[in-house]
């Protein structure tokens, strides 16, 4: 089985990915958005950390959390909020057929892909591009054509502190938007 190597920075802000199983778009609706809310503020509770930056897509979503000082696990806070959304989703929705004999060997459902992608970050530029890369997400996707049309970010909370403008990445009214380049970042994040 192979080992994974996982860069471990006490304190730092860890950018992660995870994506479902099979892309599977479980968080299309507002009650799945929810039961994962509800799933981070649970594991944030039981193991603190700040969320610096979040989007949630369809199929994938991508979080920037700063870890209490000597404190590096985030792996087991991933791998919790993973398993308390995977149990409330669960209610209403029995096992699906088509789960492997490996995840069922390994009582895993199909919700998540097994793994998530993750990168360490040593300064502020490296989290502003970060978050840039984040609150641009939706448009990449073709979600929404601005930034500020997609609901299920950390966008809003940013231009409330006046640490974006409103109208930053935005095509409405036939704007331009100046997007940064973030080929730097397409075969780090997973998607």
């Amino acid at each position: 089985m192979p080992q994974y190597r996982r860069a471990r920075l006490p304190g730092s802000v860890v950018f992660t990915t995870c994506v479902t199983y099979q892309r599977q778009p479980w968080f299309q609706t507002e009650t799945a958005i929810q039961l994962l809310r509800h799933a981070v503020a649970q594991t944030q509770k039981e193991r603190p950390f700040e969320i610096v930056g979040a989007v949630i897509l369809p199929e994938h979503l991508h979080f920037l959390w700063c870890l209490p000082d000597k404190d590096q696990d985030y792996s087991s806070r991933v791998g919790r909020m993973k398993v308390l959304f995977t149990r409330a989703l669960q209610k209403d929705n029995p096992v699906s057929d088509n789960v492997s004999l490996s995840r069922r060997k390994h009582r895993e459902r199909d919700v998540w892909q097994r793994r998530f992608w993750e990168r360490s970050l040593r300064d502020q530029a490296q989290v502003n591009h970060c978050l840039d890369y984040i609150h641009y997400n939706p448009v990449k996707h073709q979600l929404v054509s601005c930034p500020h049309a997609w609901p299920y970010s950390s966008f809003s909370r940013y231009v409330a502190r006046g640490m974006y403008s409103e109208f930053w990445g935005c095509q409405c009214q036939g704007r331009k938007p100046s997007v940064p380049d973030f080929s730097d970042l397409v075969d780090r994040v997973g998607e």
